[in-house]
């Protein structure tokens, strides 16, 4: 892995936002949103060749269609309960390069074209390069549907009846990170360095928000004490909760489906995971560095699952179930896939590499020690508790 200081034009705009910040400090959630999101030179906005398997990481969409495919099979189950609304919302929120959205309305067309005719698909997206990417790929549906792209603050209050759904996006909004001190929880800030190869370093001050604090006491974690020793340091997600308490108000009946890679808060907070799980990924490496490669490397936290669900029951939101990954799919069929595979007759060399290639994607996605283990979690809104019940009843063995 190359580490350089980063993109030359955001590290000046970093600077100078240091310069005019009170005490010459933003703190590094503030730092994290100008790396990956400032609207010209942040990480996700500039470019998208970071993406798949050329670039710096790849997610479950890179990896087999079969995954979109499954997942619109749930979409239709979904669909049918709520008594096949017209229109139907699918509400992608991060779409990446569109390859989801691609797989999922082919998926559809193919299969299910009943629910296709009643769909309006809209995607999220802020980056402007991903847009036109997505735009690009997906022009070919602009007359099959419903096909938009919109700021999620466009959306009208309650105005989708459907699912809004997103895949590794939680995990790539922008973290606090606090360590406990003898004086108390305090937060890391990024300020200025001398060194002019490096010139940003971290620094503990005072907490710039008392939600830090009380956000332990919502997920029902005492971190102030044993087992919890000084040098404890670790990440707060307060734009995860904003985000899930947004996306709530967008839904009127239907579903929020949340997948990506975390944990419940007693594992999230346990005191061995000592130095939190912030990561930065840049060309499938990994290293715990956010003040290197700055606009040139993905930085992501896992996910605190409890707190999605609180924030969730606070929004008006119920939740249906949460399990992972691997359950998840197998649930929708996997297996099955997995079987069809193994039977297959293949006849030549080229129809033999594709069949042993899309049976490792479909391993990988139930993979324990990687995709498999990502939480998908299930919540609802403005459903019957016969519907609930359905819901819970199809889904029990794989959401619990």
């Amino acid at each position: 892995m190359q580490v350089q200081i980063g993109v030359p034009e955001l590290c000046a705009v970093i600077r100078d936002r240091i310069a005019s910040a009170p005490h010459s400090r933003l703190p590094f959630a503030n730092f994290m949103e100008l790396a990956l999101y400032h609207p010209q030179l942040g990480y996700y906005a500039a470019q998208t060749s970071q993406l798949g398997q050329a670039g710096d990481f790849v997610t479950s969409a890179h990896l087999s269609g079969d995954f979109a495919e499954l997942l619109a099979d749930q979409f239709v189950d979904m669909w049918q309960r709520l008594g096949k609304p017209c229109p139907w919302q699918l509400v992608e929120v991060g779409p990446g390069q569109g390859l989801m959205a691609d797989s999922i309305l082919q998926h559809l067309h193919t299969h299910h074209p009943d629910c296709l005719s009643a769909l309006h698909y809209t995607l999220i997206e802020t980056s402007p390069a991903l847009r036109a990417a997505q735009q690009q790929r997906l022009d070919r549906w602009q007359s099959h549907l419903s096909l938009q792209w919109r700021a999620l603050t466009d959306l009208p209050s309650e105005s989708v009846t459907g699912c809004i759904f997103s895949n590794e996006l939680v995990d790539a909004l922008p973290v606090h990170r606090v360590t406990l001190t003898a004086s108390g929880l305090q937060e890391h800030y990024v300020t200025l360095a001398a060194e002019p190869q490096r010139p940003f370093t971290t620094v503990l001050a005072a907490l710039s928000t008392p939600e830090l604090a009380t956000y332990f006491d919502d997920v029902g974690i005492q971190l102030t004490g044993p087992p919890y020793a000084a040098g404890f340091t670790t990440e707060v997600n307060l734009a995860a909760r904003r985000w899930l308490q947004q996306v709530a108000a967008k839904l009127q009946r239907g579903y929020l489906l949340t997948i990506d890679y975390g944990y419940e808060a007693d594992r999230y907070y346990s005191p061995a995971r000592s130095q939190g799980t912030l990561q930065c990924y840049t060309q499938h490496a990994h290293h715990n560095d956010p003040l290197v490669n700055i606009g040139q490397q993905d930085i992501t936290a896992h996910v605190d699952f409890t707190a999605l669900q609180i924030q969730g029951q606070q929004s008006g939101l119920i939740t249906l179930g949460q399990v992972p990954q691997a359950l998840f799919l197998m649930a929708l069929g996997l297996g099955d896939r997995l079987n069809a595979l193994a039977q297959l007759q293949a006849t030549d060399r080229d129809t033999l590499n594709r069949a042993l290639h899309r049976r490792d994607a479909l391993h990988q996605l139930i993979s324990p020690l990687g995709l498999g283990q990502f939480n998908v979690l299930v919540q609802g809104k403005g459903l019957t508790t016969e519907t609930q019940k359905q819901i819970q009843g199809l889904t029990q063995p794989a959401l619990s």
